[in-house]
């Protein structure tokens, strides 16, 4: 089964995950899983850097409890260097990189990271492109063979290419009776307006329609140089044996200049703007935002701590609370700020009944409102404050996890001390933070509006 994916949140996200085998990897991700207790704190990891001589950034974490080695390549990459006309380059180019190398078919790559219970994955995202490999210490060199294959060494055949598009296209059509999707692309042309972001991952009908092999092939040429990646390996390694098989499977890597990157940003919605999408159901599909803040922007996280008040901390929600305990408009309703290298965007998504259309509308934005006029509470703060510092441990708790975020946070620059300092940055939060932050990035008067649903019962006001 093949998905391709976003990084949205997980009502739209579709995530491609290739090779993936229930065999002697899973049972020992079982045994990490119950064994996290013996593993120390976020403060006892401590990660080594090197950069090769072809220029691949390498973070290696040594992790001896359990003999497993996550293998993760961060391309610097994604569907935000597309070019205009190509939306969903990005994304394709990833989804051929393990459909057959120089070397292996796609079959023989299937079978032989099988055999050892690993796994291969590929993921396009709008940022970066990830492609990984899982596998038991006494197999590594396996892993660092068939992931240094697929990227190194890609055929892209023709056959193959005709039938991921083919399928990529498939699924576009299906997302079109979806409404949360249909109200998550609309609502990114609207927030991201002449920007990459605009577009999905995946790209469009139209798009991948024109795509030809060589837009594939020509696309990794220009993107896929070891100095645009960051390695992580993590687990049951040495940094001497990681540095050795790096320099074995990726030294002979030819470097090549750095791809030109755009750095212009989102225009910022200066107007209420609203879409109206005709789909004859029961319910009414909303997104409501506008734009958000950078991963880098130092406000991150008085943002992160100020929106799971807002919506982001399910049932202590305020959202929650007062959209569906107090007035029984919805059954879910959150809110989220997608932090990205450029500033990504802020919604809050939520189905109401047609007929409550307008006045689901109008509590969402009475509590953004709110959140920007008076501080909140002591509690509500505490609250927040302790999920989110209680709950950081489980972004780490799998050598799969602790690669991800460790090759993000080279990504994005924020240095190692972040897998020590995030409950620390978190704690400093203040109430008057909260209410800064709110008044800065929240705005109830000049934001995108999407609603999907039956328009003519909904009535939706401008």
């Amino acid at each position: 089964m093949r998905n391709h994916s976003t990084t949205s949140p997980s009502w739209v996200a579709r995530y491609r995950s290739r090779r993936s085998c229930a065999g002697l990897v899973l049972g020992a991700l079982l045994i990490t899983l119950l064994g996290l207790a013996d593993r120390g704190s976020a403060a006892d990891l401590t990660p080594a850097r090197i950069t090769t001589a072809n220029g691949i950034t390498v973070v290696v974490l040594e992790q001896h409890f359990l003999p497993i080695v996550e293998i993760h390549a961060l391309i610097k990459t994604g569907s935000a260097q597309d070019p205009p006309d190509k939306a969903g380059l990005a994304n394709l180019t990833a989804s051929l990189l393990d459909e057959g190398t120089s070397t292996r078919s796609s079959k023989q790559l299937a079978e032989q990271i099988d055999f050892v219970g690993g796994s291969l994955e590929v993921r396009a995202a709008e940022d970066f492109t990830t492609a990984s490999a899982r596998i038991l210490k006494k197999d590594v060199e396996l892993g660092f063979t068939l992931l240094a294959d697929i990227l190194l060494h890609p055929a892209f055949p023709k056959q193959e290419f005709d039938r991921v598009r083919s399928q990529i296209l498939g699924e576009l059509v299906s997302d079109n009776d979806d409404p949360g999707q249909v109200a998550m692309k609309a609502f990114n042309q609207l927030v991201f307006a002449n920007h990459p972001y605009r577009w999905p991952v995946n790209g469009t009908e139209e798009t991948l329609s024109k795509m030809t092999l060589a837009d594939v092939q020509n696309f990794y040429t220009r993107e896929y140089l070891p100095n645009q990646v960051i390695l992580t390996v993590v687990g049951d390694i040495t940094m001497e044996q990681a540095t050795t098989l790096v320099q074995t499977h990726f030294g002979s890597w030819k470097k090549g200049p750095p791809p030109a990157r755009s750095t212009k940003k989102p225009a910022v919605i200066e107007r209420k703007t609203v879409q109206l999408i005709e789909k004859d159901l029961t319910q009414s599909t909303i997104m409501l935002g506008h734009g958000g803040i950078s991963r880098t922007n130092p406000d991150f996280y008085a943002v992160t701590v100020m929106n799971h008040i807002l919506g982001a901390g399910g049932f202590s929600s305020r959202l929650m609370d007062t959209i569906r305990d107090k007035q029984g408009l919805a059954y879910g309703i959150m809110s989220h700020y997608d932090a990205r290298a450029m500033p990504g965007s802020f919604w809050i998504n939520l189905q109401t009944k047609t007929d409550t259309t307008n006045q689901a509308i109008a509590g969402v934005v009475a509590e953004i409102k709110g959140l920007r006029e008076s501080p909140v509470t002591d509690q509500e703060l505490a609250e927040a404050k302790s999920f989110l510092m209680g709950s950081f441990p489980l972004r780490l708790d799998s050598t799969a996890k602790l690669a991800g975020v460790l090759a993000q946070v080279e990504f994005f620059g924020l240095g190692f001390e972040y897998l020590s300092q995030y409950p620390k940055w978190i704690e400093r939060v203040t109430k008057e933070d909260v209410q800064r932050v709110a008044k800065q990035y929240l705005n109830p008067q000049h934001y995108a509006l999407v609603v999907v649903g039956n328009q003519a019962k909904a009535k939706v006001r401008h």
